[in-house]
């Protein structure tokens, strides 16, 4: 897996110590901070791979850190694991509710932390497998921004690039359109729902061309799914 980078909110020194040693281990590249502030500040310069979050923190809350994320264009779509003491149903609900992808109830093994994290990641986040993805006949090069289907390149704009990634990373997922507004433009972008039909029409005559199968499928009353199965 290529380097990861962690933003990693923790107020015990000494566990967290102990999670920087362990991660940077794995060859994560690990940011470490104390305070819900400044892990706002943090992942505002850089976004990070994922955010290992600890629900009591001083200051502002992790869960409200975690809100707050979510509301950020930058990370609205990191994978966030929460770690925490409470372990009732209730909050972890309310954690996941939130926006958090994953939820560890202390004490725990760091081990089976680390097993935990590079699960969601490959879950959420397998672009970070390395640079190229690819579903069916579609290839991409996330660095190089390249795309080809049947082996012959693709040319796409800027916004239908993005939203082919993000198919790409969730092969087979519905999205509704409100979702792809959030993953693929940000929570704070001032567009309407409909502008994503538009996108979707533009990436489908980009990678179908002439003759090749519909690859995105529209689910009705749903979304759309990158499905190699799918038909217009």
């Amino acid at each position: 897996m290529a380097r990861a980078d962690m933003l990693l909110v923790e107020d015990d020194a000494a566990l967290a110590e102990l999670l920087v040693w362990h991660f940077r281990r794995e060859d994560f590249s690990v940011r470490h901070t104390a305070d819900g502030e400044e892990a706002l500040l943090l992942a505002q310069e850089r976004a990070p791979d994922l955010v290992l979050l600890d629900w009591m923190i001083e200051g502002l809350s992790g869960i409200e850190v975690c809100r707050r994320l979510r509301r950020m264009p930058d990370t609205a779509n990191v994978p966030i694991i929460m770690l925490t003491a409470r372990g009732e149903e209730e909050d972890r609900v309310r954690g996941l509710e939130t926006g958090a992808d994953d939820y560890v109830t202390k004490p725990f093994s760091p081990r089976e932390l680390v097993a935990r994290v590079g699960a969601v990641l490959r879950r959420v986040r397998p672009a970070l497998a390395g640079a190229q993805l690819s579903y069916a006949d579609i290839e991409m090069d996330t660095v190089g921004h390249k795309v080809r289907r049947a082996g012959k390149p693709v040319a796409l704009g800027p916004t239908e690039f993005r939203l082919l990634r993000h198919f790409l990373e969730h092969p087979g997922w519905v999205f509704s359109r409100e979702r792809l507004l959030d993953s693929v433009w940000g929570q704070d972008a001032d567009i309407e729902p409909r502008t994503v039909d538009v996108h979707i029409r533009r990436l489908r005559k980009a990678i179908n061309g002439d003759s090749l199968p519909d690859i995105i499928r529209t689910v009705r009353s749903a979304g759309y799914s990158l499905d190699s199965e799918g038909r217009h």
